[in-house]
């Protein structure tokens, strides 16, 4: 097998298998992306699986940290010790999100004291290290639930004892004898009160004094910041996710210094719930957190083929470089495009790939490992593309969407109704169409979000969303007369045609836009 195949091969398919410093050295940037995360604001970073959250978030934890800040990166799925307690219904939700509170808190201590211990050099743990522990015992304060008693016991004895003494004396006049009676009595009393606990021990977290004592670690930071980056946070079971957000409003958000990153998949959040005592739980996006940013919206490329392939062509070329750093058999690759070069046999094979990939950075990197392997010694050409991707769609997306009920059937019917009856790969929604089976799909990456807001002349009003089929959906059907021929149809100052760039003001969309609710009638 060829050397840069065997590379193709070794490429790991996510993000938490690679060690820290290949994160780092793979890092590729997307427009401003990274500026936008740098800042100070509390935020919030949406993207669906394999879009690259962990992979910036890595990057930006490491520049915060040689900036001389402490920046943790906390992946939410490793919190805690106490197994399934969180997803365990039969336990109470306040006991549940308690512990989680608990455990996230208990995460930042371990985290902060680490890099103090680390980075000695720049810390001072004898200043610093009395506000840790101050911090920790407030983070995990046990209380006992349950009644108090008192339990008062007295106890009194007596005995009574009994003798006679009784002697002889001899002399030469005479014999004499004595006998003598005597009785003694010891009376004990004794009171003792216990006081008892009834009940068991939970977890208090007091929310003022939590955030007392972050505060007086930040002064001790003298002017260094707190970054504290929350990975997989759509990992939380639902119903525990606006306790924890909660917390972080109430504890970390108010203190300057401190900047919180949360890491989420859109359609796996529950940010916020009603409550009537507080009006509500959690934090409110746009209010007491910063809009939030979608990195899918940062890999459309706005249909740019020369943006998304410039984006690509970087991932290969930094994650090659990465992985056989220390190797001379790649010494002689020194620029992106070399590598592209040497990996496929045309730049059509290459925009072939950058198709396929849809945007998604570990759709890419599967799909190269599978066509390297079904290459071994030749170059990737367009056909081994092709067939690597139709291999990761069987694989991956459509076992994933069997899971969920009628979701398959509903993919199936606009695959019909888009690519059979239409020939086209994209189709347009309501923006006020909400489904749970198109968010779904959406998240399984077989549905990808290309446009937002689309408008038409002869629909004034009207805005729709443009969604795009998965390139397995029709990979199959490329060179046949079933083939699509563009994203959508639309009439044009020419007339009817099938475009590639989802402009907004079209002057007729009719055809494009999909009536899913037809989907429903039929199944019922």
């Amino acid at each position: 097998m060829r050397a840069i195949n065997k590379y193709l091969l070794k490429l790991s398919k996510r993000a938490e298998t690679y060690d820290k410093r290949h994160l780092i050295e793979s890092f590729v940037d997307i427009g401003p992306l990274f500026t936008l995360l740098s800042n100070r604001d509390n935020q919030i970073l949406f993207g669906r699986r394999g879009t690259g959250k962990t992979h910036i978030f890595a990057f930006l934890a490491d520049q915060m940290n040689n900036s001389g800040h402490i920046a943790l990166h906390l992946d939410m799925r490793t919190i805690g010790s106490t197994g399934g307690i969180y997803s365990d219904s039969s336990l109470p939700l306040q006991e549940r999100a308690t512990r989680l509170l608990v455990d996230t808190l208990c995460a930042i201590h371990d985290g902060i004291l680490t890099e103090i211990i680390e980075r000695d050099n720049e810390f001072d743990l004898s200043t610093l290290g009395p506000c840790l522990d101050n911090f920790a015992d407030v983070a995990a304060e046990v209380i006992v639930d349950g009644p108090i008693l008192l339990e008062e016991k007295k106890e009194a004895s007596s005995s009574t004892t009994q003798g006679l003494d009784s002697g002889f004396q001899l002399s030469p006049q005479k014999v004499t004898a004595q006998a003598k009676m005597h009785e003694n009595s010891l009376i004990t009393e004794r009171e003792q009160t216990n006081t008892k606990r009834e009940g068991r021990e939970r977890y208090r977290v007091h929310f003022g004094a939590v955030g007392n004592e972050l505060n007086r670690l930040i002064r001790e930071l003298s002017g260094k910041e707190l970054w504290i980056i929350l990975d997989e946070w759509s990992e939380i079971p639902l119903d525990l996710q606006p306790y924890l957000a909660d917390l972080l409003r109430r504890t970390l958000f108010p203190i300057r210094g401190i900047s919180v990153k949360i890491a989420a998949i859109q359609q796996r959040c529950c940010f916020r719930i009603p409550d009537d005592d507080v009006g509500h739980i959690g934090i409110e996006v746009g209010s007491d957190i910063a809009p939030s940013i979608s990195l899918d919206e940062f890999l459309v490329f706005d249909n740019d083929a020369e943006q998304a392939n410039a984006f690509f062509t970087k991932l290969l070329y930094k994650h090659i470089k990465a992985i056989s750093k220390e190797d001379n058999e790649l010494a002689s690759i020194t620029s992106e495009n070399q590598i592209i070069k040497d990996i496929f046999t045309q730049n059509k094979a290459f925009d072939e790939f950058v198709i396929a990939s849809e945007g998604i950075p570990r759709d890419a990197i599967n799909i190269i490992g599978l066509a390297a392997q079904k290459a071994l010694n030749d170059k990737i050409s367009i056909p081994t593309i092709r067939s690597a991707a139709r291999s990761w769609y069987i694989r991956s997306k459509q076992q994933a969407i069997t899971s969920k009920e009628k979701a398959p059937e509903l993919l199936n019917w606009i695959v019909d109704e888009v690519i059979q009856h239409r020939q086209a790969k994209a189709f347009l929604l309501s923006v006020y169409t909400k489904d749970a089976l198109i968010d779904f799909l959406y998240d399984a990456r077989v549905l990808h979000l290309i446009k937002e807001g689309l408008s038409a002349q002869d629909l004034p009003g009207q805005r729709f969303n443009a969604f795009a089929l998965d390139y397995g959906c029709y990979v199959d059907l490329i060179n046949t007369s079933r083939a699509p021929k563009g994203l959508f149809e639309v009439e044009t100052e020419t007339g009817a045609e099938y475009v590639e760039v989802p402009r907004t003001d079209f002057r007729a969309i009719r055809r494009a836009i999909l009536d899913i609710a037809k989907f429903y009638e039929k199944n019922l």
